[in-house]
């Protein structure tokens, strides 16, 4: 009797063959579900994600067509700036037979380029003004606030660079916010972005960013998270050619460009959302008690129904095609697999993720999406914010996993929270921290960090916030810095390398907490006057020699430099050398480099040893070195040979013996 053929992210983890039957029946799900949507593979799913090709407002030849799918609706019409927002027959839609989609077309002077326009529409029992949900440019007028649709027909951005492969290995992101990353007091535009901000990330040495809060939402201080238009870049920021310009100017310098896309809910909002389209509250979200999100206050689309299905896809498509976005962030998607949203559960074991309280068609969709982009640009890259742990979720289709490239190491940052407020620094295990930075799955790629936006929010704190609080603001000064303002130095230093050095996919910063930026964000709101204050980043404060941010910066740059300094540093192994949680002493290394951790706050060692590869070492990197606002206590000039040992002469093995001060960290590499 033959043994059948393991599935294989079962094969790869002998621990999931208990639950082989519901991984199976998920991946055979999507295959069903791809079959079907692809008339059995007479198309394919690019060709089936084409909908904003046919949905939403279109200059052709001889006029205007405008497309919209409203089931539920008995009349809609456009109203505008070209007939006075009143309802009028010229502008009236017609239903096309059969099918839930109402189509309009018009002369070319019916419209003009800047003109804005919602559609009233009709249903049994009601009515009301709505954007349309294809809309691909959504503004908001400065003394109402209120958002419309504008017709988007200039001429056709000429792209300098056409074709554009990431750089992967390793994947360096900068994650970004396009309104407050400037130093005024205002919302930031996609071109100061390009003009101020891509250089930073460029000469700091990251090769992609992850820019948040693209996709149009009504509320600025949501981050971006609450979208009502899908496909429309955020207006607040500029036009679709000043994005695209931005994004032009980044593959242009080798920048890859990853989009934060929300598909896990939408803004409650009926005129300016989806909330309501056309008198059906469930057109396109769950009924009953899966419509609401119950932690977010936003409504839950309903993964199951094809048109829904239609509608993420082909923005997901659009995205890449309109606009030549590398790949996505795909956010909430923990929220996404779970019927309770991940909400109050502790996912303590694998039975957790295969109980039956999982949504087979959000696990469908996300696949589909998945296999959906790497079709339409082999290259793109597809990161998943995922909590609970969900294994296969960053495996391959074909091994019946879920697709993502990556998924963030979000066990991280929270084990840095959770180290820095509730141990002592002598307490700190270089045991724990080795464990936690290389905590994934063999098959899984994940992004590593130590702070993301999350944590630079109000009501949380940045690590360098958490290590030296108010002595930011008093003595982050040359000269001046107090005990705790060293400490926490050295240890925003030290806990980045540890963090980017044990990577094995691709390492993450958020904008500014490269050099300690000092300040939370709080965007304008009621509850601070509607402040700019809080909802930006000061550039000046790393550009100031006087200061210490500048320190923290340089080191970020350098550790990046060493990093991409090692060729295919992902492939290369992370090799434990020597831990000891009594020294609080922690060795690995990465192909030819040595990266070695002394943790401990007062003890500094001499002749320190490590068993290493013989050969000779220099150091490349050192947390300590007077330029990054260390003592400066070792000569880094210095070239460190190797001891003979005749123990391990056969293994081609020495002594490598280092002076290693307190709470600094050092990198060698040997010299070939």
């Amino acid at each position: 009797m033959v043994k059948e053929k393991h599935i294989g992210i079962v094969a790869h983890d002998p621990y999931l063959e208990p639950f082989e039957d519901a991984i199976k029946g998920r991946h055979d799900h999507a295959v069903w579900k791809i079959s079907q949507l692809t008339q059995n593979g007479k198309l394919t799913l690019s060709d089936f994600a084409n909908g904003y090709d046919y949905y939403g407002l279109h200059k052709v030849r001889g006029g205007w067509v405008f497309r919209e799918w409203a089931p539920n609706a008995t009349d809609i019409y456009l109203v505008g700036d070209f007939n006075d927002w009143t309802e009028q027959e010229a502008y009236r839609c017609r239903r096309i037979v059969g099918t839930g989609n109402w189509e309009l077309t018009l002369p070319t002077k019916a419209l003009k380029h800047g003109d804005l326009f919602k559609m009233h529409v009709k249903w049994n029992g009601g009515a009301g003004e709505r954007i349309p949900a294809w809309a691909t440019r959504v503004v908001q007028d400065d003394q109402t606030k209120i958002f419309s649709a504008q017709v988007w027909a200039p001429r056709k951005y000429h792209w300098k660079k056409n074709r554009f492969k990431p750089s992967r290995n390793p994947l360096l992101i900068y994650e970004c916010h396009i309104g407050m990353a400037q130093d005024a007091e205002k919302v930031g535009s996609y071109t100061e972005f390009k003009d101020n901000v891509l250089p930073r990330i460029v000469k700091d040495g990251y090769n992609a960013m992850q820019i948040m809060a693209i996709q149009e939402h009504p509320y600025y201080g949501s981050f971006g998270y609450h979208v009502s238009s899908f496909f429309a870049p955020s207006s607040r920021f500029g036009t679709p050619e000043e994005l695209k310009a931005l994004i032009d100017a980044a593959h242009e310098q080798g920048i890859a460009v990853i989009m934060d896309i929300v598909h896990s809910h939408a803004v409650k909002n009926e005129v300016e959302g989806l909330g309501n389209f056309a008198g059906d509250p469930n057109q396109y979200f769950y009924p009953g008690e899966r419509h609401e999100h119950p932690a977010w206050d936003s409504l839950c689309f309903d993964y199951g129904k094809d048109d829904v299905i239609h509608f993420l896809l082909s923005n997901c498509k659009y995205w890449l095609d309109e606009y030549h976005f590398d790949g996505f962030r795909f956010d909430g998607v923990t929220s996404m697999l779970y019927y309770s949203h991940g909400l109050g559960e502790a996912f303590t074991n694998y039975g957790d993720y295969f109980n039956g309280h999982e949504d087979d068609n959000a696990i469908c969709y996300l696949t589909m999406a998945n296999k959906l982009i790497h079709e339409v640009n082999p290259n793109a890259i597809t990161i998943a914010e995922e909590v609970s742990g969900m294994p296969g979720l960053a495996a391959k289709y074909e091994d019946g996993g879920y697709g993502f490239d990556y998924r963030l190491a979000m066990n991280i940052p929270d084990y840095w929270i959770k180290t820095i407020k509730e141990q002592k620094d002598e307490d700190w295990k270089p045991s724990s921290i080795f464990w936690e930075v290389k905590n994934r799955r063999a098959d899984e790629e994940t992004i590593s960090y130590c702070e993301s936006h999350d944590q630079a929010l109000v009501g949380d704190k940045t690590i360098i916030f958490r290590l030296i609080d108010a002595d930011m603001y008093w003595h982050f000064k040359h000269g001046d810095e107090t005990d705790l303002v060293r400490r926490g130095i050295a240890l925003h230093k030290m806990i980045r390398l540890v963090t980017a050095s044990a990577m094995n996919g691709g390492y993450l910063n958020f904008m500014g907490n490269e050099f300690g930026h000092p300040e939370w964000i709080d965007f304008p709101r009621e509850g601070n006057g509607w402040s700019y204050k809080y909802a930006r980043r000061q550039w000046n404060l790393v550009d100031n020699p006087d200061l210490d941010y500048h320190y923290l910066g340089d080191f970020d740059k350098a550790m990046l430099a060493v990093i991409k300094s090692e060729k295919n540093f992902n492939l290369t192994p992370v090799q434990e050398i020597w831990h000891n949680d009594g020294d609080q002493i922690l060795a690995f290394e990465r192909g030819e480099l040595v990266f070695v951790f002394n943790f401990s706050p007062v003890r500094s060692f001499a002749d320190y040893g490590f068993l290493v590869r013989n050969g000779e070492y220099q150091v490349v990197l050192n947390t300590d070195a007077k330029v990054f606002g260390g003592n400066g206590l070792a000569d880094d000039t210095v070239a460190h040979f190797t001891n003979f040992d005749p123990l391990y002469e056969k293994d081609d093995k020495g002594w490598l013996k280092l002076y290693i001060p307190a709470r600094t960290a050092v990198v060698l590499r040997k010299k070939k």
